[in-house]
């Protein structure tokens, strides 16, 4: 049994699909819809639009141009980040009120396309301007966090749809890339957790947009296999409608006991339910 490096996730030619799906989204949208509330705690679907051409605007300028406007001060612990990024994210959206549905609409439009040339020239696998903070990582490859930005487009996209009952985003093409990203938060979160060497637990999202990850107890870390010789401990199968939920908090670990299927060791596969790859 071996351990299992991690894999790139090819992601960036899915960047104009999800754009164009978004902006064909939000150009039917009615006015009522664009004010609707969403899983996302305050913020209604023009939030989270607004969000979104945010993430485009800070990667250029920060990515692209290396402008970095305002500095994180005073960071030493990861609440430290979250805090300062969610002030960031209340100040934009604060902002962003002030903006037209259709403003929102053409400069995501004309953002998006800049921001996916953008990412389209990074070398793959050259260390990445932000680390990916909730795998635990302290320095990342640029394929890493390209498919963390892929993950934030979209979960905020998959927001919406769910606010306003249109259809979930839930094809093989574009949900595997991004549950796949989502589930490298696997071993850091059992960082801490004790178990005899080679305890293998298994997380499995149904159906046939999901998939198996599986990670084993190393002496010091748990990391990825790839492959099995023996039953895991434990094991956890998830459906790809409360996945996505689950591990961006639009849903509690105890709301998710009653949905999931755990065999085996219960108390080690409820661990896998506090997954987070969001920054929260």
């Amino acid at each position: 049994m071996k351990s299992a490096p991690a894999k790139p996730i090819e992601t960036i030619h899915l960047f104009p699909i999800l754009d164009q799906l978004l902006i064909e989204l939000l150009t039917s949208l009615t006015e009522e819809e664009w004010h609707a509330k969403t899983v996302a705690k305050k913020w209604l679907v023009k939030d989270i639009a607004s969000h979104l051409l945010d993430g485009n605007l800070r990667g250029l300028s920060i990515s692209r141009d290396r402008y970095f406007g305002e500095k994180p001060e005073n960071i030493n612990s990861y609440s430290d980040l979250v805090d300062f990024l969610n002030q960031l994210n209340m100040t934009w959206t604060n902002a962003a009120k002030r903006l037209s549905p259709n403003v929102i609409i053409n400069l995501l439009e004309t953002t998006g396309k800049e921001y996916s040339k953008h990412l389209e020239i990074l070398n793959p696998n050259e260390n990445a301007i932000f680390s990916v903070a909730w795998a635990g990582e302290e320095t990342s490859l640029n394929w890493f966090h390209i498919a963390r930005e892929y993950t934030e487009k979209f979960l905020h996209q998959q927001q919406i749809r769910d606010a306003v009952g249109k259809q979930a985003l839930f094809t093989r093409e574009l949900f595997y890339p991004f549950i796949n990203t989502f589930v490298q938060a696997l071993p850091h979160t059992y960082r801490d957790t004790k178990a005899p060497v080679n305890t293998i637990v298994s997380l499995i999202v149904s159906t046939e947009i999901g998939g198996k990850w599986s990670i084993i107890k190393k002496e010091n870390h748990w990391s990825f296999i790839d492959s099995l010789e023996e039953e895991p401990s434990a094991s956890v199968e998830i459906a790809p409608q409360d996945a996505w939920l689950l591990f961006s908090k639009g849903m509690s670990p105890i709301e998710a006991l009653e949905k999931v299927n755990i065999t085996g060791d219960k108390e080690l596969g409820k661990i896998a339910l506090n997954v987070v790859a969001v920054m929260a």
